[in-house]
């Protein structure tokens, strides 16, 4: 008697840029996910790739909202999804989503428990760091804080590394390590997070990077200037 194949896992991504591409774009292709439809941030920024063009492109369903509450049926008792992947996703995700997910992973431009919340990179640099990271982690409901699955890390220079460029690295990291990782996945136990070293980062923080706002320092400086100026 020949043995069934195992149905192809159902994945959501949420997101956007190009790594979230990459991904959504990776778990089509393959023949053990079947990705149901994405989330992009909404607006999306225009310095970066559309997942929503990508998505209409290879006919995936898009939740034109931005936000995984307005996924269909997923308030409906019966909903569930067996992996949820966040890329540079916006929204915090709450514990009742959480529950419905049999996995829910996010990819996040920081050595964690390090550099938790936003902007990962850009204090990375403001605060002088020779290194930095790339993490995958189990989402719970605080922010950045549960169990790594994967990290990677990797050199910056703060000296003449403008944010734009380490971001750029990151995103080179962040698909190398996720494709090292998938095959992994059923065998990988999550490591908890040190809390020790834990560091936070929120928007209210955001006046504090001064020279390491924007994507170049420049763009940082003019930013200034014009508040000064109002």
């Amino acid at each position: 008697m020949s043995l069934q194949p195992s149905r192809p896992r159902t994945v959501i991504v949420l997101g956007k840029g190009t790594l979230a591409i990459r991904i959504a774009d990776w778990f089509h292709r393959s023949p053990d996910y079947h990705l149901t439809q994405v989330v992009p941030v909404v607006p999306e920024p225009i310095w970066t790739d559309s997942l929503t063009a990508w998505a209409h492109e290879h006919g995936v369903p898009v939740v034109s909202s931005g936000h995984y509450r307005d996924i269909e049926g997923v308030h409906d008792a019966s909903w569930r999804v067996d992996l949820a992947m966040s890329v540079f996703y916006g929204h915090i995700i709450r514990p009742w989503f959480i529950a419905k997910c049999e996995r829910i992973w996010n990819l996040h431009n920081g050595p964690l428990p390090r550099y938790r919340g936003v902007s990962p990179i850009n204090w990375a640099l403001k605060n002088g760091e020779q290194k930095h990271g790339v993490t995958i982690h189990e989402i719970t409901p605080g922010i950045d804080d549960g169990p790594i699955i994967a990290q990677v890390e990797y050199s910056i220079y703060p000296e003449f590394d403008e944010v734009q460029d380490v971001y750029a690295r990151a995103l080179e990291y962040g698909w190398t390590l996720f494709q090292q990782t998938m095959p992994l996945a059923d065998r990988i136990t999550p490591r908890p997070q040190d809390e020790s070293l834990a560091t936070y980062y929120s928007r209210e923080h955001d006046a504090l990077l001064g020279d390491r706002r924007d994507f170049t320092r420049a763009a940082s400086e003019s930013q200034v200037a014009a508040s000064d100026h109002r």
